[in-house]
């Protein structure tokens, strides 16, 4: 492990467990690989658990833009590293990157967090002390989006059931979790969209808009797009109320 200011590098074995059939390492994986180097890193630089807890604050994942660039197979050692890339009022941006020993690029991924404040559960402010240490300046980035238009007629429709190992110690789905539901989801649907999961390269954004909990009971929607080059996939997960919880917009390519 190397702590800096702005960035630290933390080595990651792709285990057994976390690889599919195909041998490869599943996608989930890769985002809690980012969200366990995020933690190590603010940890490092004196910003543990207890300090955000002593302070009644907290971050939350709100959207993530993933690229899968080459195979990972079990056993593969990535270099990951992290970086503060920016900073808002609320927002941080980190920026993850995957290599092999040799340095070529196996992945990336922008992740977006916002500040909270777990007593009123609304956003607070980041305090002045973590963009100082972290040698980041504030902004320039734009929060993660992804836009959908109304899910059409003829939509795959897949349901869900949150499961007790998707939950984290907050009691709600994780974010890495929402891409195994996305993936089962492609997967389902069959034809082109359950090839997507394997697909190389491939690059996925997805957007968190408001927490499942235990056993909650999910409805996902899938539909092709062609508004994107390369074209893909659409995806839209909501509760039975037709509560939009996220939206994610995968591509190969």
């Amino acid at each position: 492990m190397i702590p800096l200011a702005r960035g630290l590098h933390f080595p990651y074995r792709i285990r057994f467990d976390e690889c599919g059939p195909d041998g490869l390492v599943r996608t989930s994986a890769l985002l809690r690989y980012a969200q366990d180097i995020a933690w190590i890193h603010s940890e490092a630089m004196g910003f543990d658990r207890a300090w955000y807890e002593e302070r009644g604050l907290g971050w939350l994942v709100r959207a993530v833009e993933l690229a899968i660039v080459a195979p990972i197979p079990l056993g593969t050692t990535l270099d990951l590293t992290t970086e503060v890339a920016g900073f808002r009022k609320v927002w941080a941006r980190r920026r993850s990157e995957g290599r092999l020993p040799d340095g070529e690029l196996l992945l990336w991924a922008n992740t977006d967090w916002v500040m909270t404040d777990v007593i009123r559960g609304v956003p607070g402010r980041v305090p002045p002390e973590i963009p100082a240490a972290f040698d980041a300046a504030a902004g320039p980035f734009e929060p993660g989006r992804v836009a959908l238009p109304e899910a059409p007629a003829g939509s795959a429709v897949h349901a869900i059931r949150v499961r007790p190992q998707d939950l984290d110690p907050m009691d709600h789905v994780n974010n890495a979790a929402y891409v195994d539901y996305l993936e089962e989801s492609l997967l389902a649907a069959g034809g082109d969209a359950a090839r997507l999961p394997a697909a190389m390269p491939r690059r996925i954004r997805l957007e968190y808009l408001v927490p499942a909990g235990p056993g909650d009971d999910l409805v996902a929607r899938l539909w092709p797009v062609r508004d994107e080059d390369p074209p893909g996939w659409a995806w839209r997960l909501a509760d039975p109320t037709g509560r939009e919880l996220a939206r994610a917009r995968v591509t190969a390519g």
